[in-house]
């Protein structure tokens, strides 16, 4: 009888000491999702249901990148931390799930559960709103630092191109076959400095943006239509738009520049990768209603919203992480004969406009996120 009694006893003190574990893994205020030896969720806390807007019984027995899209690169941390036995952080991840309204930049940590062969403890620690538009706004510092550059180097440099151009014309009077292949050199070798020195020299340009009303739909079509019948034949389109979104207040033709360069190299990382797969590259377009982020940029006076979120996202093999500090930093390319200078454009036309540009990637996809603001009922005009 006394065995019983203690054996009840011992049962309900487990039990008791299961339930606390639970409450306070649903205490915690930061998401918390399990992993099992499968890659599959089998365990998630308050904070990560909320922060994800899914419930645990919708996610259970799911791998983690099908049970929540938006967080793919957080399997590939779970797959690490196991590989490595031992926990792995992952800083300034993004996670955008338009469908639930997330879009949030956090610091991950990956952990593997000891005695529990290949289970993963996963937790998140989101970033906050200043902390995330600090990131963005950084990108915009390399475009300001050409701006600086640009005068500078159209003076000190391209007028002394000119004279040694001249030079070597004088030079190919009287020179012999051989020594006139090196004056042909030589000018070609001025141009392309030159030419690369009219690249920077629109950076330095103090002229104001005519903003009127144009339809971001028609812009990423025009993008869309260029790609698709010249350098991104062989590339399949998506596209994801919300016909409801109102008019960007900003210039058409340098709006169709930027998107037209992302989509571009979208269109590159995925042609120049070797792929395996049937399905081939693809680049999907999407638009979205996002509130909540205010900004003043531009020489604005008063902060402004910018609710209209435009993605490019491709499938190519993704930015090397080495690289993705320094993407927009100028003459920072991975094109062989790239100039570096397509990606700080961007953030400068982007800044000008009083939007942020901004990217993700990890293995096997690309995002560049642009956000802009919505035109008011009257045209404007200046930066």
């Amino acid at each position: 009888m006394t065995k019983t009694v203690l054996k009840l006893v011992d049962d309900n003190t487990a039990k008791a000491a299961v339930l606390d574990m639970v409450a306070v893994f649903n205490a915690l205020d930061v998401p918390v999702i399990v992993l099992n030896n499968s890659g599959a969720i089998c365990n998630a806390n308050n904070a990560a249901e909320q922060f994800f807007s899914k419930s645990l019984t919708s996610m259970q027995d799911m791998p983690i990148a099908q049970a929540i899209p938006a967080a793919a690169a957080l399997q590939a941390l779970a797959e690490r931390a196991i590989e490595q036995g031992t926990s792995v952080t992952e800083s300034a991840l993004e996670i955008t799930d338009p469908l639930h309204n997330i879009n949030a930049i956090v610091d991950a940590t990956a952990a593997p559960v000891s005695h529990i062969k290949g289970y993963v403890v996963i937790h998140l620690h989101e970033r906050t709103l200043s902390q995330q538009i600090e990131r963005r706004l950084g990108y915009l510092g390399a475009a300001r630092t050409i701006s600086g550059m640009a005068s500078v180097l159209a003076h000190e440099i391209k007028n002394p191109l000119s004279g040694i151009r001249g030079a070597s014309q004088l030079l190919e009077e009287t020179a012999s076959e051989p020594d006139r292949q090196l004056t042909t050199l030589i000018r070609n070798e001025v141009d392309r400095i030159c030419g690369l020195v009219d690249e920077m020299a629109v950076f330095s340009s103090e002229k104001k943006i005519n903003r009127n009303p144009v339809n971001i739909h028609e812009i990423l079509d025009r993008a869309h239509q260029i790609a698709e019948n010249g350098f991104a034949k062989t590339i399949d389109f998506t596209t994801f738009y919300d016909p409801s979104l109102p008019p960007v207040p900003g210039d058409q033709d340098l709006l169709i520049q930027v998107f037209l360069n992302l989509v571009k190299n979208a269109s590159e990382a995925i042609t120049d990768a070797t792929r395996e797969d049937e399905n081939g590259g693809e680049i999907t377009l999407t638009t979205a209603y996002r509130p909540g982020i205010r900004l003043s940029l531009s020489g604005e006076q008063a902060p402004q919203n910018l609710p209209l979120l435009v993605e490019i996202t491709d499938n190519g093999p993704g930015i090397p992480q080495d690289l993705q500090e320094h993407l927009f930093e100028p003459f920072m390319t991975t094109k062989p004969h790239g100039s570096g200078l397509g990606l700080p454009l961007c953030a400068k036309i982007i800044a000008d406009h009083g939007g942020m540009i901004d990217f993700e990637s990890t293995p096997g996809q690309s995002v560049f996120r642009v956000l802009l603001p919505i035109a008011s009922e009257k045209p404007e005009t200046g930066a």
